[in-house]
């Protein structure tokens, strides 16, 4: 059983055993509970640890641990009705978007196959590593210190150099450390674009960044991507009509269709960015998740960017682990002190243990090692699944899979009711991503994200696509034609 399966079990048996206490009456020691339920002393100290923290117990250094007086409420529940009324008033702006944020964060049931989670599987991630980083950081004097609020200065110069590549003209003065690129997102667009303002968007884009458009007053603007990545001619067209001074894009393995920007976009989508004085923030969340035998990847558009036309974002969490929330926000000039205001109003800085944790870790030789292994995986993990909807679904096959990144974008046959297809999925116990959320308005067709890192390997990838046909069998006039298999 996992531990953190007997943690709970524990805590839940020692919450029903406490009925028979009186208030201030002493549990059991460590020894007995552990004895007695046949698990370890790490188990009984986290589900006592648990009980503490619902206020059931208290615990005594040198004495033990005793049942907690329960607080008592007098009278009925409270009417709370009120609340309707107030909340309705003026609804907060921040939880515009948020049900598609929320959506890929949700952890489904145990039976359900996850194709929808955009994080590393425990098995994929760097655990070993992260532990050790983790022992070595509180080991350093002054971990618990307050950092400053720019970043730790040795990680701000991590993150230069691997930013702006050997050589690059980056320094850690032109770094602030953020809690994660979704902070970064935040901080940049609140910092760089007036509330009521246009604010330009790939379409299809990552959800998390409309919402934080949205969050912000901002009106996102769409400007589609195809093969190549972003039309450069249609940018510099939605430049002049909205009169918008930012572009938020992600260049490298774009979520959700998976391209790259071409050389020759790159050159044409900075030059458009100049010509109307606008900034262009840089969201590079994929860096880390090249996979194994791909191209040689192209330098961020920072590195080619003199003038801070490009203000830059990058994390370490899709690299390594969900709970390692450290990024970073690059940028030259002016923009960079509108953004460490912003940034420090928002959140005053980043936790200091959890920066010296991300330090020890991208200092040792194990992270290298880790993202070597984990290129591997994912280009093994993105076969699988090709092969599997070749499979079953041969005529969703994307017509270019992408070498980098952790999820493919399937468009499905017009007419697909693609928010009922993924109920089913998830009634055939396999949870898909809608691609509905991705557009600023009604999309152009319908479409799937299917992610292949939430799972624990590949018996779990071929499974998950056999449900979906299943799925789209139950939506869909599958004939012996049908465009799904023909």
């Amino acid at each position: 059983m996992k531990d953190g399966s007997s943690v709970a079990q524990l805590a839940a048996t020692l919450r029903n055993e406490l009925n028979r206490y009186r208030d201030g009456e002493k549990l059991p020691s460590s020894r007995a509970l552990v004895a007695r339920h046949q698990v370890s002393p790490v188990t009984v100290s986290r589900a006592i640890a648990t009980l503490t923290a619902e206020g059931l117990v208290t615990s005594r250094p040198g004495a033990g641990v005793f049942k907690a007086a329960v607080r008592r409420v007098a009278g009925a529940a409270g009417d709370v009705s009120w609340q309707e009324v107030a909340l309705s008033a003026d609804p907060p702006l921040g939880t515009v978007g948020a049900a598609a944020v929320l959506g890929t964060l949700t952890i489904p049931p145990p039976e359900v196959i996850d194709l929808n989670g955009g994080y590393l599987h425990v098995g994929l991630q760097p655990e070993r590593a992260l532990a050790t980083a983790l022992a070595r950081a509180g080991r350093r004097p002054g971990t618990w210190s307050r950092p400053p609020v720019e970043g730790l200065a040795e990680l701000r110069d991590w993150f230069a150099r691997d930013i702006g590549g050997p050589g690059g003209s980056l320094s850690a003065s032109d770094v602030l450390i953020t809690a994660g690129g979704q902070s970064a997102l935040t901080t940049a667009l609140r910092a760089l674009a007036a509330p009521g303002s246009a604010v330009l968007v790939e379409s299809p884009t990552y959800p998390g960044m409309l919402a934080v458009a949205r969050a912000a007053g901002l009106r996102p603007v769409p400007v589609p991507v195809d093969a190549d990545g972003v039309r450069a001619d249609l940018l510099a067209e939605a430049f002049e009509a909205t009169r918008a001074r930012v572009f938020v894009c992600q260049p490298l393995f774009h979520n959700p269709t998976g391209t790259v920007l071409s050389p020759q976009r790159r050159t044409a989508v900075l030059a458009v960015a100049r010509a109307a004085g606008a900034f262009v923030v840089e969201d590079d969340f994929a860096r880390r998740l090249a996979h194994a035998g791909s191209p040689p990847l192209p330098l961020p558009l920072a590195a080619d960017d003199p003038d801070g036309v490009v203000v830059h974002v990058r994390s370490l969490t899709k690299a390594a682990s969900p709970s390692l929330r450290i990024g970073a926000l690059s940028a030259r000039g002016p923009a960079l002190e509108r953004l460490r205001a912003v940034q420090v109003v928002d959140s005053l800085f980043v936790p200091r243990p959890l920066q010296e944790t991300a330090l020890e870790l991208v200092g040792s030789p194990a992270w290298a090692g880790h993202l070597r292994a984990l290129a591997g995986a994912l280009r093994d993990r993105r076969t699988t699944m090709l092969t599997a909807l070749g499979g079953a679904l041969p005529a969703l096959l994307p017509h270019r899979p992408p070498q980098g990144g952790y999820h493919l974008w399937l468009q499905l046959p017009d007419g697909a009711d693609e928010r009922a297809i993924v109920a089913s999925a998830l009634r055939q116990g396999v949870a898909v991503t809608a691609g509905g959320p991705y557009f600023t308005a009604e999309a152009p067709a319908p479409h799937l994200r299917l992610s292949y890192v939430a799972t624990p390997g590949a018996a779990q990838l071929e499974e998950g696509v056999h449900r979906l046909r299943q799925a789209l069998s139950q939506n869909l006039d599958l004939q012996a034609r049908d465009p799904l298999t023909a």
